[in-house]
């Protein structure tokens, strides 16, 4: 396992520096140094404790299969046999478990995102897309036990959704949504449609992963706070206050707004929320950039131009253009049920990082 994953020894080695310096004294008392090599424990922690039960795991099996080789007794060789086949059944699930988290770097393991869904092309028909969009990942998420939380929308006279923002947290919530981001496509005929003639429409979804204050500090002097009336659904007293507040970043130009509660103090919480994740985004973009030539063979970039998905409703079709799959059950899917078609670009995403990973390093000349 160490040599097919040297990332994994890696994080080991790192882990048990980092946990021998929390045991320093002058760390201690050093806080701010404290406080970033607790995170960085933690962080390092999702990935390194479960590598260290496999490693146990593997010996325990080793030891297992020596046993059944020297035992006589039939019925004691039964019994070794039974315990081998749990022992590599339990391998087998840590293995697998171990891959997925290698798809994600533990510092980018996030258990918060907000999602970001947009109409595109399609006016009023692309605006109903993106609320069944939103309906889509918000039953899934509930079916995973995750919390969901609106943060902003702006919504039509037809009940679709112009643009809607709402987070998304609960454990793996990244490792499985990641994979969302990207360009949406429908073919369907529309409510409004007389003739029977199917339309194409388009929704953009950005999933971003959201970071904590320390991942992003802000100083309250760079900001601009604005407030304004928030429209649209709600009655007289959502157009009567000022409840709507917009944050503009000054040193980036980076603006977040919500306009989703009635409470200026709650919108206000949930602005400084999406700009930090937007913030993070955009420091996150170079870097991001740097592999993009490397992640050419991945799933996806995670630009919003991109399409990567249609949702064909006269066949009942969904097609995922990045790993070439069909499958004929929208009507499953467009009601939450996304298991198959996510775990399916986590199955594909892992294989490809993996092949990355187990590549032998390039000789210098």
């Amino acid at each position: 396992m160490a040599t097919m994953y040297p990332k994994l020894e890696e994080a080991l080695a790192k882990f048990t520096e980092v946990e021998q310096q929390l045991a320093d004294p002058a760390v201690i008392a050093d806080g701010p140094r404290y406080s970033r090599l607790a995170k960085e424990h933690g962080s390092l922690a999702k990935l390194v404790k479960p590598y260290m039960e496999y490693k146990q795991l593997l010996n325990e099996v080793a030891a297992a299969e020596s046993l059944v080789s020297a035992e006589s007794d039939a019925e004691m060789k039964a019994y070794a046999e039974e315990e081998l086949a749990r022992l590599r059944a339990r391998e087998g699930e840590l293995k697998s478990r171990l891959e997925d988290m290698l798809l994600v770097d533990p510092a980018e393991d996030f258990d918060s995102i907000i999602m970001e869904i947009r109409a595109g092309t399609g006016g009023d028909e692309a605006a109903l897309f993106a609320r069944d969009l939103y309906e889509m990942y918000t039953r899934y998420a509930r079916e995973q036990g995750w919390a969901i939380e609106e943060l902003d929308f702006n919504s039509t006279e037809l009940g679709g959704f112009k643009e809607v923002s709402f987070s998304i947290s609960g454990d793996g919530v990244y490792r499985q949504l990641r994979y969302e981001s990207g360009g949406h496509r429908v073919q369907r005929v529309p409510k409004t449609e007389t003739q029977g003639r199917i339309h194409t429409s388009a929704a953009t979804v950005a999933v971003l992963p959201e970071p904590n204050e320390i991942q992003v500090e802000i100083k309250p002097e760079d900001v601009r706070v604005d407030t304004f009336c928030s429209g649209g659904p709600g009655g007289q007293h959502q157009n009567k206050t000022q409840s709507g507040v917009r944050l503009t970043h000054i040193p980036t130009g980076t603006v977040a707004e919500s306009r989703s509660e009635r409470s200026q103090h709650k919108n206000k919480a949930q602005c400084w929320r999406m700009l930090r994740t937007r913030i993070y985004e955009a420091l996150q973009a170079k870097e991001h950039a740097a592999r993009a030539a490397e992640r050419k063979s991945l799933v996806g970039s995670g630009d919003r131009s991109e399409r990567i998905r249609t949702y064909n409703f006269p066949q009942n079709r969904v097609t995922d253009h990045r790993i070439n799959l069909n499958l004929y059950q929208l009507d499953s899917i467009i009601m939450g049920n996304l298991g198959q078609l996510i775990r399916a670009l986590m199955d594909y995403d892992k294989q490809q990082r993996l092949a990355e990973l187990t590549k032998p390093e390039k000789k210098s000349a």
